[in-house]
Formats: C-alpha cells, sequence, structure tokens
C-alpha cells in the first residue's frame, strides 16, 4: 500500500504557493499508530501539502495545509488509509486578511505612542533594525551593534551584543538566533523580547550577564521574512533564485554538517529544499562565520523557530546521541519546567530525531558539532491561531512565556559552565 501511496505522491509534485491562500483548508490528521504515522510521512513528502507539525508521538495530531484544487484527492487519500481528520480552519484566506487588518490597526496605535518597538504587533524588519541602532545609542556602555553582513537581496543584518558594561573582554557567549524560517513570526518577535529583557529590564537579569556576553541575530532571514509581509504569509525559504520558477533554500537544511542526507529535498522548489550546495545561501555564511567566531567562548546556541513546544537538541541527522547528550537535556529540562511551573505550558524535550523526524543540515547540530558549543538547543514555541499565525493580542504572553524557559536554561548553563 505504501508502494502505492509513493507512486501518487511522485505523479503530483509541483510547487506550492500562493498569496491570497482563499480557500486553503487547514486539517488536523490523526495517526493511531505507526504504520498510520507512516502514511503521514509518506504525504508529507509531496510538495502540495503543507505539513505545519509532523510529530512523531502518536498523543498529537499532524497539521497540514491544502490548497483548493488538491483537497478533495487529500482527503480521498486520508479515508483510503483510515485516517482519521478535521478541518480546523475552513478558508485560511480569510485568517491571513484578518491578521493583516489586526496588525495594521495596531501598528497604527503604537506609531502614536512613540514608541518603536512593542510586544502587540509583529514588526517590520526596518522597525527591528532600528530599535537595535536605538538601545545601542541608549545604552552605549553595555550594547553594541554591527552589521554582520548582507542578506541576498542586500538587507543589513545586525548583531546586538549585550554586557553587563563592566568592560572585560573574552567572556563567555550565548548565542541567540531567531527567524531562520520566514513564516515564524512569533520566533522573531520572541528574540526581541529577549534582547528588551537583558537591555531595558538590565536590573533584574544582571546576573544573567555576569561573566556572560549574549549575542543576538534576531533575523536571519530577513528577505524571506519580509516577503511575508508583501507577498506569501507563508513563505518559510529564503529568497535566493535557484531556477527561473524556483525562490529560496530551507536555511535550515543548508549548513554544512551531514548536509544533505536525509529529511531535506533536493527539489529546488521544496519548502525543505537544501540548496545546490552546503552554506548556497549568504544567510547561513553569515551565521556560519557568526558561530565560528565563537568557537573558544560559545557556550550555549539557541535558536527560535515555531512552532510545537518543543526543546530539541543534537542530533538532527540520526536517532544516535552525542556523549554529552545528558548535559544538553539537563539544560532544556530546566527550561521546560521553568514554563510548565509558571503556566502550564508543557514543551517536549529530547533531540531533533527521535521527537520528530531527521532532518540534516540544521544550525544547531552544526553550531554543536563543528562549532564547538557544548549546548546547542533549539526552541520551537507554542502554536497561535492554526499554528504559525498568532493573534497580535496573543504575542505578550507568549514571549513572555518564552522568556521564563529561556531565562532558566541560561541559569543552567552559566552555573555549568
Amino acid at each position: 500500500m505504501l508502494k502505492q501511496l509513493a507512486l501518487v505522491l511522485l505523479l503530483s509534485g509541483v510547487a506550492f504557493a500562493a498569496d491570497t491562500y482563499d480557500g486553503y483548508k487547514i486539517y488536523d490528521v490523526n495517526a493511531r499508530n505507526a504504520f498510520e504515522k507512516q502514511v503521514l510521512l509518506r504525504l508529507s513528502y509531496n510538495e502540495e501539502y503543507d505539513f505545519f507539525d509532523l510529530p512523531r508521538s502518536l498523543d498529537a495530531p499532524s497539521r497540514v495545509m491544502v490548497q483548493p484544487q488538491d483537497q478533495e484527492g487529500f482527503e480521498h487519500l486520508l479515508d483510503k488509509y483510515s485516517l482519521d481528520y478535521s478541518v480546523v480552519n475552513e478558508d485560511f484566506g480569510r485568517s491571513v486578511r484578518q491578521e493583516q487588518d489586526e496588525q495594521s490597526q495596531r501598528l497604527m496605535n503604537q506609531r502614536s505612542t512613540g514608541r518603536s518597538i512593542s510586544f502587540k504587533a509583529f514588526h517590520r524588519f526596518a522597525d527591528i533594525n532600528a530599535y537595535l541602532d536605538e538601545l545601542a545609542a541608549a545604552y552605549p556602555s553595555r550594547v553594541t551593534v554591527k552589521v554582520a553582513g548582507k542578506s541576498y537581496e542586500n538587507r543589513d543584518i545586525k548583531t546586538i551584543t549585550i554586557s553587563n558594561g563592566d568592560g572585560k573582554t573574552g567572556k563567555k557567549v550565548i548565542f541567540l538566533d531567531a527567524g531562520i524560517h520566514a513564516r515564524e513570526w512569533i520566533a522573531h518577535a520572541g528574540a526581541l523580547y529577549v534582547i528588551h529583557q537583558l537591555v531595558e529590564n538590565f536590573a533584574a537579569n544582571s546576573a544573567l550577564l555576569n561573566g556572560y556576553d549574549w549575542v543576538i541575530l534576531p533575523v536571519v532571514n530577513p528577505d524571506g521574512y519580509e516577503y511575508t509581509h508583501t507577498s506569501t504569509r507563508m513563505w518559510r525559504k529564503t529568497r535566493k533564485p535557484v531556477t527561473s520558477a524556483c525562490y529560496g533554500t530551507d536555511a535550515n537544511r543548508n549548513f554544512d554538517f551531514h548536509w544533505g542526507e536525509v529529511g531535506a529535498s533536493s527539489s529546488s522548489c521544496a519548502d525543505t529544499f537544501k540548496g545546490e550546495t552546503a552554506f548556497s545561501e549568504p544567510e547561513t555564511q553569515l551565521l556560519r562565520d557568526q558561530l565560528l567566531a565563537h568557537r573558544e567562548n560559545g557556550k550555549m546556541y539557541l535558536t527560535l523557530h515555531s512552532y510545537g513546544n518543543y526543546l530539541l537538541y543534537p542530533w538532527g541527522y540520526t536517532s544516535a546521541l552525542p556523549s554529552s547528550w545528558r548535559d544538553i537535556d539537563a539544560v532544556a529540562q530546566a527550561g521546560a519546567a521553568a514554563i510548565k511551573a509558571a503556566t502550564g505550558t508543557k514543551y517536549t524535550v529530547g533531540s531533533s530525531t527521535n521527537v520528530l523526524y531527521a532532518a540534516a543540515g540544521g544550525s544547531d547540530d552544526y553550531a554543536f558539532g563543528v562549532a564547538g558549543f557544548p549546548v546547542a538547543i533549539t526552541m520551537e514555541l507554542p502554536a497561535g491561531g492554526t499554528g504559525f499565525n498568532p493573534t497580535t493580542s496573543q504575542i505578550e504572553s507568549m514571549v513572555s512565556e518564552t522568556w521564563l524557559g529561556i531565562k532558566a536554561m541560561a541559569q543552567e548553563v552559566i552555573k555549568k559552565y
């Protein structure tokens, strides 16, 4: 049966793209056993089906978005294999328009207050960079902002280094990034909230900067991020052309550590396209260089994504665990415990391959396996809306909750290293 399914999928591989998403449906599909999970995994190889979440656990549904012309065939396949499913959004296009209206109103209200950044709206890339520059001007002894490089479309990608202002050099480093995947807007907001807490709420968080600097890259993939605001809300990849018809590479499959071995597509139109070569993208080259620059003093690499309530660590390319996995697990468990104690939200902790599925070429594997960070963790923030589209009213509660976990993990790292 799985061979027949593979043939159906092979015959239907066309690029997934849309601007309005009118009539797109979002499904939750429940697998009751290992065979049904395998069917879902095979379905996820079809580029027409946008799988938002594909957990290995039988306790959680998989969520997938399907365009109108493929819905009948998709539902036929689910029925054929007796998969239980429900439609959680009948028209994602309506949700996107509601989000745009809500965003516009929130940004107008915020600008009238004179603040450049709040956690009541999702901010455009230029506003994020402006906020970093404002902090550097306002707190010159504790904040340094640098242009780390350029995106493919020539945008300045900036890092912010936050210290306690004691002037000492050569400190240990916690490196945090966000926005490798363009559509994961809550991840960018989460990084901004960490910056806000460390800089503008310094008195409460100064212990996190004793002997440690934080280097934060809040938008790894600005071209993709801007594209999600102006054109295609669910865009995931970078924006460098690959062919005349296909744009972008999955930056989190593009790192040169077991690159392309598993869980990444060779099809240039696919959302998980690994790139024509490892480090084919200027954005991944830039992040690589940042990580290698902290090879001697980097102690934790934390990359923010959404969604799924996961704290994941190496390896992503194999189910085997690194010899020091217990040390990383202890850090991740500290974050999960802090969040659960404060809000009741449960995070699943484990290696990427064992919690989800194998996917090689990720930034966390590279940070751990090549750049030598002893702790490397991917934090998948909770879902909002129907997954990647939290309402603006959800932002503040989500990022403040995320901060509790990040703070607890940092405290554990500082204690250990």
